[in-house]
C-alpha cells in the first residue's frame, strides 16, 4: 500500500501501481547507496477504534463500564504499537536492509516513495533529504543543499560561484530557467559575487519552508565544521594551499588531507546574516559589504541581476524538453536534440577532441526531485579550481575568477523531458552535467539513450544490465533523476561519484 496526504494533511493509503518504465532504468543507481523508508501507521479517518469502544461501554454501568473501557483500550493500543514497530522494522538492524517494507515490495538503491536529492557531498545530500522530510519541496532542499556544497566543497563552488538553475513544477507542468545574470567583475580577476541573490530569488518564488531553515545546516557546518572528503582534499593536493591558509591547511602550511576538519566561522557570519534578509538583495549585501572592506573597494555601480524567465522548450515526439536559455547552453542542446531525432542518428562521438575547445570549467551539480515530477537541477561554477585562488579573511568566500563574455555560461545546460504536453501526471526526466569537455552532447547522448528504440518503451529499463558509462570521456559527471509510478528515481555517471539520499 501507499502512504498518500492530500492538502489538507490527511492521510489515506492506495495501492502503488507500476507500469513500464519509460524513461528510467532503476538499475541506474548506485548500488553503493542505501535507501530509507519511512512507513507510516495509517488509520481511516471515517472510522477509529475509540469511537467503536465509546457506543459498547456507553451500555455499560458505572465502575464495570471503566474497567472495560480501560482494558480494550489497552488492547487496542498494543495491538496499534505492534503494528507500528512492525511497519518501522527492527530499529537495531541496518538501513536500507533488502527485507520488503510491509507493503510487500521493495525498491532498488535510487529509488524512493517521496523525493530524494543527488549531490557530490553526502553531508548535502542528507541536508537535501532532511529538508523534504521536514515538509519542503524541491526547492528548499536543492537550495539548502547548493548553500551546503558552498561549505564544504570550497574548490568547486561556494558563494562567489555562478549559478544556473532549471525548476520543473510537478503540479502546473510549468519550467522555470533560473540564471545568475551577465558575468561582472568587482576587481581585474575577480566575479562580482552572485549566488546569495540567485538562491534568494528562487526560494522567493518557489520555496516552502522559511527561509533561515534552509541555512541553519550549512552555518552550523562552517561554524562547527566539517570533514574534508576525498575531493576537497584531492582538489587541495593539486592545487596547493598558497591563498588558502588558514581555512584549509595544518598548522604547517600543508593541505588537509581526507578526514581532516575544517571550519570557516567567516563563512558562518555570512551565512547567518543572509538568513536575516528579507529580500534576495539584502541577501547578497551580506557578503557583498565585508568583501568590499577587505579588498578596499567601493560598491559597484551596477549588482548581480539574477532571473527567472519561462524556460526554453522544444515539442518532440516523446513530449516536452526544457532547459535553460542563452548565454547557457541550451540552444545549443535542443539544436542538437531536434537535429539528432529528426535523422535518427546521433551527434558525433561525444569523447572524440573538439577542434578549440576552451578549458572546461571547474564546476558542481546536484538535483532535486519528488514523486509528483517537481524536479529542480542546479550547476554553479568557480570557472578555475578554488577560483580565482583569493580567500577574503572577514567572509571566508573563495571569488569567482569566471568574469569572460557570455561564452563563459556555455557549461550549463540542465534539461527536463516531460513526457506530455497536457498531462501533468506523465513521467518526468531531468539530467544535468557537469566538468565533460562539451556537455550539450554529453546530456543529448544520455537522453537519446533513454529513447533508444522500441525496446526502451517495454523491457529496455527493466532488462538492460547495468550500465557500461563508468564515466564521461574521463572526467566530469552526470545526473539523472526521474519521476514514474509515484515513484522518484535518482542515480549519477560514474555511478559512484555522488551520493544520494530520500525517504
Amino acid at each position: 500500500m501507499a502512504v498518500r496526504r492530500d492538502h489538507g494533511g490527511q492521510v489515506s493509503t492506495g495501492p502503488v501501481l507500476y507500469q513500464k518504465l519509460a524513461l528510467w532504468d532503476p538499475s541506474l543507481g548506485s548500488e553503493e547507496e542505501e535507501e530509507t523508508e519511512t512507513l507510516e501507521l495509517v488509520i481511516p479517518n471515517s472510522w477509529s477504534p475509540q469511537d467503536s469502544l465509546r457506543r459498547k461501554v456507553d451500555r455499560l454501568p458505572g465502575a464495570w463500564a471503566r474497567l472495560v473501557a480501560a482494558l480494550l483500550l489497552l488492547a487496542v493500543g498494543l495491538s496499534l504499537a505492534a503494528r507500528q514497530l512492525h511497519a518501522r522494522g527492527d530499529p537495531t538492524g541496518s538501513p536500507g536492509s533488502g527485507a520488503a517494507p510491509p507493503s510487500g515490495h521493495s525498491h532498488t538503491p535510487g529509488v524512493y516513495h517521496r523525493g530524494a536529492t543527488i549531490s557530490p557531498a553526502a553531508m548535502c545530500s542528507h541536508l537535501g533529504r532532511e529538508l523534504l522530510a521536514a515538509g519542503g519541496n524541491v526547492v528548499d532542499a536543492g537550495v539548502g543543499a547548493a548553500l551546503c556544497l558552498a561549505v564544504v566543497h570550497p574548490h568547486a563552488t561556494g558563494l562567489g560561484a555562478t549559478f544556473w538553475g532549471l525548476f520543473h513544477n510537478g503540479t502546473s507542468g510549468r519550467s522555470t530557467a533560473l540564471t545568475s545574470g551577465p558575468a561582472r567583475t568587482l576587481a581585474p580577476g575577480l566575479g562580482l559575487p552572485s549566488a546569495l541573490q540567485t538562491l534568494r530569488l528562487l526560494h522567493t518564488h518557489f520555496g516552502r519552508l522559511p527561509w533561515p531553515q534552509l541555512l541553519t545546516g550549512p552555518s552550523t557546518l562552517a561554524q562547527e565544521g566539517f570533514l574534508v572528503d576525498t575531493a576537497l582534499a584531492g582538489a587541495l593536493a593539486a592545487q596547493g594551499t598558497e591563498g588558502l591558509c588558514p581555512l584549509l591547511c595544518h598548522s604547517d602550511g600543508t593541505p588537509l588531507g581526507p578526514g581532516a576538519r575544517a571550519t570557516n566561522p567567516s563563512l558562518a557570519a555570512v551565512l547567518h546574516r543572509a538568513a536575516l534578509a528579507p529580500t534576495p538583495d539584502l541577501a547578497g549585501e551580506a557578503l557583498l559589504r565585508p568583501l568590499l572592506r577587505d579588498l578596499g573597494l567601493q560598491a559597484p555601480s551596477m549588482g548581480p541581476t539574477p532571473s527567472l524567465e519561462p524556460a526554453l522548450q522544444l515539442v518532440v515526439p516523446q513530449g516536452v524538453l526544457s532547459t535553460t536559455r542563452s548565454p547557457s547552453a541550451g540552444p545549443e542542446l535542443l539544436a542538437m536534440l531536434q537535429a539528432a531525432l529528426h535523422s535518427g542518428r546521433p551527434p558525433p562521438d561525444l569523447c572524440l577532441p573538439l577542434p578549440q575547445t576552451p578549458v572546461t570549467p571547474v564546476g558542481s551539480v546536484l538535483a532535486t526531485i519528488d514523486s509528483s515530477g517537481s524536479v529542480l537541477l542546479l550547476i554553479s561554477s568557480l570557472n578555475s579550481s578554488f577560483g580565482s585562488g583569493h580567500l577574503s579573511p572577514s567572509t571566508g568566500v573563495l571569488l569567482s575568477d569566471l568574469v569572460a563574455a557570455p561564452a563563459a555560461s556555455a557549461w550549463a545546460c540542465p534539461l527536463v523531458l516531460h513526457s506530455s504536453l497536457d498531462d501533468t501526471d506523465a513521467d518526468v526526466l531531468g539530467l544535468v552535467a557537469s566538468g565533460a569537455p562539451d556537455v550539450a552532447r554529453v546530456t543529448t547522448r544520455a537522453l537519446l539513450g533513454h529513447l533508444a528504440g522500441p525496446q526502451n518503451q517495454a523491457q529496455h529499463w527493466q532488462h538492460q544490465g547495468p550500465t557500461q558509462n563508468t564515466s564521461i570521456c574521463g572526467q566530469g559527471i552526470l545526473l539523472q533523476v526521474a519521476a514514474h509510478a509515484e515513484h522518484a528515481h535518482v542515480s549519477s555517471i560514474p555511478s559512484g561519484c555522488c551520493t544520494f539520499q530520500g525517504f
